[in-house]
């Protein structure tokens, strides 16, 4: 009896679990008919609730909130597989994603449930365009055709696929590609809107501001990269990068302000050598090298680098006085003019450049006038007996007497050797003439009036002995001659 009861016992616990189970069952059956009730169309082809549901859709995709509008599409058709209506609505949502592949076949499933429709049809055909624009613009890009990749992706790709967060990323590659940073930092920020820790946008972005010189602005989206991915190769590889050129950088200022130019100039190269293209922070280094090398004396050097500065900016003041002073150094004297002429009327209150600009006008000057000194055939330093000696020696050999054959070439050269003379043989107009001052006026110097053949006034030179040959002088017997 005992024993009847436990065995009783034990089917009334049993039997109490197993309807408890069914309950819950039961209950999770009509939940789930409660909840999918509103995605579901109704069996005799009205549209019961779908409409609800297809208007969230709409209003999700409104928003940007593609992720909720498949979920729903998604459930919908697992709730009911005819629902042809949802194929369609998936089909839209993953072309507007760019998702092709996944787009086509809910496309051609639709256009299976509803042959002939003409507007689905045509939504499958922009697919069509639109994958083969992306994959045209990804070869262009690859092919460094970046002007074309942005075209097909501008009037193509973002217009029949407007939520392809590839196609916005190759379009931000290829506006940095093509220069255009601050163009490619809104395209990044607006995928950065939509979702926050995109590293390529974030890399992307940082890239764009590193190309501008906004180094720090720069950092922060690498560092930010780097939180979410430690081992992202690419944003380590931009972060230590750009922390390695600073670090080349203020090595090389350091150096320069310290007097140690040689080293200056090791490491100015070296900088400028990691990154060639980031021309808005090499222009500094450019310019730093250039003034290194004026200090240095290495005239072509500092041209060459100076005239990299002008190709990135053609207004740097700095860069013309510093390429006018290199061009002094390598005696381009009217190269050195128009630098610093270029540089004083961008900044005429720079009393330096104006008083480079008065050296280079000098010196211009006194290269145009005659070299008496290398007419004469001497050195600067030459002693007034070798300036005598000289002039004998030359004077005799283009004497016009002694160059029947060719009068006035010799009258010419005999002319000029005895300007020369004129002026190098008196201490007081040789020591002007060194100095560079200007002594056209004195006694007709310089070519313009000095003739000793000419008419009116008399020049007489006179030789110590008279010239060799004849009686103490030329033939015709004259110790000096006289014009």
């Amino acid at each position: 009896m005992v024993i009847g009861m436990k065995f009783c016992g034990f089917d009334l616990v049993a039997w109490r679990g197993f309807m408890f189970s069914l309950f819950i069952l039961n209950f999770v059956f009509c939940c789930q008919l409660i909840l999918l009730q509103p995605l579901v169309a109704a069996k005799d082809g009205k549209p019961g609730d779908s409409a609800a549901l297809f208007e969230r859709v709409s209003e999700s995709i409104k928003v940007k909130k593609y992720s909720e509008a498949l979920a729903d599409l998604n459930a919908a058709i697992g709730a009911d597989p005819a629902l042809s209506e949802a194929y369609w609505r998936r089909a839209y949502v993953l072309r507007q994603l760019c998702r092709y592949e996944e787009s086509e076949k809910s496309y051609k499933k639709f256009l299976e449930m509803k042959p002939g429709n003409s507007a689905a049809a045509k939504e499958l055909s922009q697919l069509y365009q639109a994958q083969n624009a992306f994959d045209s613009s990804n070869s262009l890009f690859e092919t460094g055709e970046f002007s074309k990749a942005l075209e097909y992706i501008d009037k193509v790709v973002l217009i029949f696929s407007p939520a392809c967060t590839k196609a916005k990323l190759l379009k931000a590659r290829s506006l940095i590609a093509s220069k255009d940073y601050s163009s490619a930092i809104s395209e990044t920020g607006y995928i950065l809107k939509e979702k926050e820790d995109n590293l390529e946008a974030l890399l992307l972005r940082g890239r764009a501001y590193y190309y501008l010189a906004d180094h720090d602005v720069a950092t922060r989206h690498y560092q930010k990269g780097l939180r979410l991915d430690p081992e992202h190769g690419e944003l380590k590889k931009a972060y230590f990068g750009l922390k390695n050129l600073l670090k080349k950088t203020k090595s090389a200022d350091d150096n320069a302000s310290k007097g140690k130019l040689r080293l200056a100039v090791e490491e100015y190269k070296a900088a400028i050598a990691l990154d060639p293209n980031h021309t808005a922070h090499n222009v500094n280094l450019h310019l730093g090298l250039c003034k290194v090398l004026v200090k240095l004396g290495r005239g072509n050097d500092a041209v060459t680098s100076c005239t990299e500065v002008l190709e990135i900016d053609g207004d740097s003041v700095e860069a013309l006085r510093q390429r006018g002073e290199a061009k002094l150094l390598i005696e381009d004297w009217e190269g050195a003019v128009a630098d610093l002429k270029s540089a004083y009327e961008k900044s005429p209150q720079d009393m330096n450049i104006r008083e480079a600009l008065m050296r280079a006008e000098k010196s211009l000057k006194l290269s145009q006038r005659k070299d008496w000194y290398k007419i004469l055939g001497i050195s600067k330093t030459a002693s007034m007996s070798e300036i005598k000696k000289a002039y004998k020696k030359l004077a005799l050999q283009w004497h016009p007497d002694k160059n029947v054959d060719n009068r006035e070439e010799a009258e010419a050269k005999f002319r000029e050797i005895a300007a020369a003379y004129e002026i190098l043989g008196d201490e007081d107009k040789r020591t002007k003439y060194d100095r560079g001052e200007d002594i056209e006026e004195m006694g007709g110097m310089g070519g313009g009036g000095f003739n000793p053949f000419g008419g009116g006034q008399q020049f007489t030179f006179h030789f110590e002995g008279g010239f060799p040959g004849g009686e103490g002088g030329f033939p015709g017997g004259f110790g000096g001659f006289h014009f």
